[in-house]
């Protein structure tokens, strides 16, 4: 899965629009092998960025959870972490 890609649900506050439509910018960038399309693609490339982040907000407004809320700054500082661990050599 690309790296990029954050987990936006069970958040506090919820995740909003520019988040969501991050998410589904870098998953269309990856499955389409592309960062920026062609000029002949690019209508393609950003109607599927508009529909996948139509099908992600669908999907996180109809999750439920007993958890509690994530804090974000808490969830920040342990992809901090895991980064620094990860490349500390």
């Amino acid at each position: 899965m690309c790296r990029n890609i954050r987990q936006l649900h069970n958040f506090e506050p919820p995740a909003n629009e520019e988040e969501v439509d991050d998410a589904a910018l870098q998953f269309v960038r990856k499955i389409s092998g592309s960062n920026k399309p062609s000029q002949a693609n690019a209508e393609a490339f950003d109607r599927a960025v508009t529909e996948v982040a139509a099908s992600t907000r669908k999907l996180l407004d109809s999750l439920v959870t007993n958890a509690p809320p994530k804090n974000r700054e808490e969830e920040a500082a342990k992809r901090r972490a895991k980064y620094e661990e990860r490349f500390a050599a």
